[in-house]
C-alpha cells in the first residue's frame, strides 16, 4: 500500500473510492485495488485490521500529492480521481465555465472564502461564513454537498482543530488551477467521450454523473 501504487491504480481506472461500499465489487475502491480478494472490516480497535487505518492515512497523503484529486463526490463518499478524469468531469459538468450565481447564496459565500484562502477546515469555514451551530447545520451541509457534487471544491489534507482532525477543503480553481483552465478547452461532448471510454458507459460513475447533469 504505497502512494505510487495508488496513483498507478487511479491512472488505470480513472476513479476509485477510498473504501468499498458494503464490500460490493462495484464501484471500485483503493481497498479493492490493493486487496482484491479481501473483505474490509471497519474496525479501529487494537484487534482490527491495521490496513484500514493505513489506508486512511494514505488518503490524506494522496489528497495533498497533486498527482491525483480528492473530493467527497460519489454519493458523498471519499472519492479519488486521476487528473485526466477530473479535468474531463469539470468539463462535462460545465463547472469551470458556470456562473456561480446559479449556486445557493451560502454556497457562493463558502466558495468566495475558499478562493481567498485555501484550504480551510470545517470549523474555519463555518466561522468565516457565520454558519456555526445547529441552526445552520442543515444549510451548511446542503451548501457543501452542492459544491462537492459539481466539484467546485476538493479535499486537501487535514487540519487539527478539535478532538479529531478535520478534512481541509479548498476551491478547485485555487488548488488545481491548471486542471481548471484545461477543462475550459474541452467541450462537454468531448469530455463525455473521454469519460465513457475510460469508465464505461454503464459504469456507476457515469450513471451518477448523469444524475448530476
Amino acid at each position: 500500500m504505497t502512494q505510487a501504487k495508488a496513483v498507478k491504480a487511479l491512472e488505470k481506472h480513472g476513479i476509485l473510492l477510498t473504501y468499498p461500499i458494503d464490500n460490493k465489487p462495484e464501484p471500485l475502491s483503493l481497498w479493492s485495488a490493493f486487496y482484491p480478494n479481501d473483505k474490509m472490516v471497519w474496525e479501529w480497535d487494537d484487534n482490527g485490521d491495521d490496513r484500514v487505518a493505513k489506508l486512511w492515512h494514505l488518503r490524506m497523503e494522496l489528497s495533498m500529492s497533486r498527482k491525483v484529486v480528492y473530493a467527497k463526490w460519489f454519493r458523498g463518499r471519499a472519492t479519488f480521481f486521476s487528473r485526466e478524469i477530473f479535468t474531463a468531469l469539470l468539463a462535462s459538468l460545465g463547472t469551470s465555465k458556470a456562473s456561480r450565481n446559479l449556486l445557493r447564496s451560502e454556497s457562493q459565500q463558502i466558495l468566495e472564502i475558499l478562493e481567498m484562502d485555501s484550504p480551510q477546515s470545517t470549523k474555519q469555514i463555518k466561522v468565516a461564513t457565520d454558519l456555526r451551530g445547529k441552526l445552520f447545520e442543515r444549510t451548511y451541509d446542503k451548501s457543501m454537498k452542492e459544491l462537492w457534487n459539481r466539484l467546485w471544491i476538493v479535499g486537501f489534507g487535514e487540519v487539527e482543530d478539535g478532538a479529531f482532525p478535520s478534512l481541509a477543503v479548498g476551491a478547485t480553481q485555487t488548488l488545481f488551477e491548471d486542471l481548471w483552465e484545461a477543462s475550459k478547452e474541452i467541450t462537454p461532448l468531448e469530455a463525455n467521450k473521454i469519460l465513457i471510454a475510460k469508465l464505461g458507459e454503464d459504469s456507476l460513475w457515469v450513471k451518477f454523473l448523469r444524475k448530476l447533469s
